[in-house]
């Protein structure tokens, strides 16, 4: 596997970099988490590996930023706040491990190994004519690329992971955008309208639920 490894600690870094390399990783690292944003969204990792306290932007913000991005690599954060609400928190930014330090070096490689399994069967998603490719970032439609802005894969993704079930406005203001309800904002209903246009004759697989939200049809929505 490709692993990103962000931790400003370099003896650590150091350390875990040679503990995955001897396993087979290609392996990064960087040391600021502004840095690491801009990898994760540009470059394509099986995993990360992410610290929470780091310079300029911190791993919570790191995690929520690649969510609301689209990105599904898989996020285990290895970090010494180890209390169990810090904990939850890290995993409610969108971390799907979470691993607290002072940690067993085994331990460790065997929850990148699970991450790892995790991340190959999820990588492809598809619904219908419809494929994204978690890793790669892409969406096409009977194998053509749909040219889509990163909100608006993270949208059809959450739409096709929910396909035949109504997906409430609220859920994907939190979900993709990782924001609270506002009244006010007509944010979803434009990466719809926009979205609904890209897809073409394929537009009418996002059914409108008045009220409550949206579906991707697979069979009609309840």
């Amino acid at each position: 596997m490709k692993v990103l490894v962000v931790e400003d600690n370099r003896k650590l870094a150091s350390f875990l970099m040679r503990a995955l390399t001897e396993e087979g990783h290609v392996v990064d690292v960087v040391e600021d988490g502004g840095v690491a944003r801009e990898q994760i969204d540009q470059l394509r990792y099986d995993l990360v590996i992410l610290d929470w306290m780091l310079p300029t932007v911190d791993g919570l913000a790191v995690c929520r930023a690649a969510r609301a991005a689209g990105v599904t690599v898989p996020i285990l954060m290895l970090t010494a706040r180890g209390d169990v609400a810090e904990r939850i928190a890290g995993l409610d930014a969108g971390a799907d491990d979470y691993l607290a330090k002072p940690f067993d070096l085994g331990e460790l490689l065997a929850r990148v190994r699970a991450l790892g399994r995790r991340g190959v069967r999820a990588r492809l998603l598809t619904v219908g004519r419809v494929c994204v490719d978690r890793q790669a970032h892409v969406a096409t439609l009977d194998g053509r690329r749909l040219e889509l802005a990163p909100r608006e894969l993270a949208l059809l993704t959450y739409l096709l992971d929910h396909a035949g079930t109504v997906v409430p406005r609220t859920e994907l203001l939190a979900k993709v955008w990782n924001t609270g309800f506002d009244p006010e904002s007509n944010t979803v209903e434009v990466h719809i309208k926009n979205l609904r246009s890209k897809l073409g004759g394929d537009a009418a697989q996002i059914e409108t639920v008045r009220g409550i939200g949206y579906c991707w049809r697979v069979e009609p929505c309840a």
